[in-house]
């Protein structure tokens, strides 16, 4: 009898403990943004090669690879989407998906500012994707439309052959490229990196769709209030995409898209972007 006693209030113990649980689920807090009261809010994405800035086919004063491969650079292109901001509390706030995808363009400055309106708090923690997500990538084309129109807006950052947005577009020259067949036959010594792939439609592919979190707590966080404009400025260290985490050589591979080297490449996009300090 003691046994079953025993037995009966281990049941009992176990059964109330869920239930605190859940009414603990239950009672937790709803998020406290304001939506009906948003104000400005913007990220800066400042190009730079290593410590310099970023400067399109500079011929005559080249950058320099961890490898000790010289290069310029004519193209930079690359979309930022789905931004979400956290406060120090854990709560989140997930800027409208619509209107929530860039294009940064090294060739227009203009477009290093992403703007958009979030309600007021103070920030410590940025994330984004760098690419264009699954589902975005697949839905109708009424529902892709500025940058995402695969007809217009794309700036040549879409794959008709493939169906797909290329994430991040890097183009240039290197004197270490060979001019046989292993490298440009043109002669002109021309690297090409076009990034994408969000997994596939119908079978799995490859995914290159990638998200970066960024600590605000040490360089400033985002004080976002209605009667000023608070900006988050993040460098984006191009050098990354040779020098990170996957490091390779131009020469052994001057030209890289949809192949499952691309994925490495794309895990070294992930290392570019380091936050400089904010502006409120």
């Amino acid at each position: 009898m003691n046994t079953y006693k025993k037995f009966i209030h281990i049941i009992t113990s176990i059964i109330l403990a869920l239930a605190i649980s859940a009414c603990s689920k239950k009672s937790d807090p709803a998020p406290s943004f304001d939506e009906s009261k948003l104000a400005h809010f913007s990220i800066e994405f400042d190009n730079i090669v290593g410590e310099r800035t970023l400067v399109l086919d500079n011929v005559n004063n080249l950058y320099t690879n961890a490898k000790g491969e010289k290069f310029s650079i004519s193209t930079l292109q690359y979309f930022i989407s789905n931004v979400k901001l956290s406060t120090s509390t854990g709560e989140t706030y997930t800027v409208n998906q619509d209107s929530s995808y860039f294009l940064i363009k090294g060739a227009d400055r203009s477009t290093r500012f992403t703007k958009m309106r979030v309600p007021e708090g103070d920030y410590s923690k940025l994330t984004f994707t760098i690419g264009v997500d699954s589902l975005r990538s697949t839905m109708d084309i009424s529902k892709r439309t500025g940058v995402l129109d695969p007809a217009s807006g794309h700036a040549g950052m879409y794959w008709g052959w493939n169906s797909g947005y290329i994430f991040f577009k890097l183009e240039g020259n290197s004197p270490s490229i060979s001019d046989d067949v292993n490298g440009d036959p043109t002669g002109n010594k021309k690297f090409r990196y076009h990034i994408g792939g969000f997994g596939g439609y119908s079978s799995p592919t490859i995914n290159n769709v990638k998200t970066v979190t960024i600590d605000l707590t040490t360089a400033g966080v985002a004080k976002v209030r209605s009667d000023r404009q608070s900006n988050v400025h993040l460098f984006v260290d191009i050098m990354k995409v040779f020098n990170g985490s996957k490091a390779f050589s131009i020469a052994e591979h001057p030209s890289v898209m949809f192949s499952q080297f691309s994925t490495n490449v794309a895990q070294n996009l992930t290392e570019m972007f380091r936050h400089d300090h904010t502006e409120n």
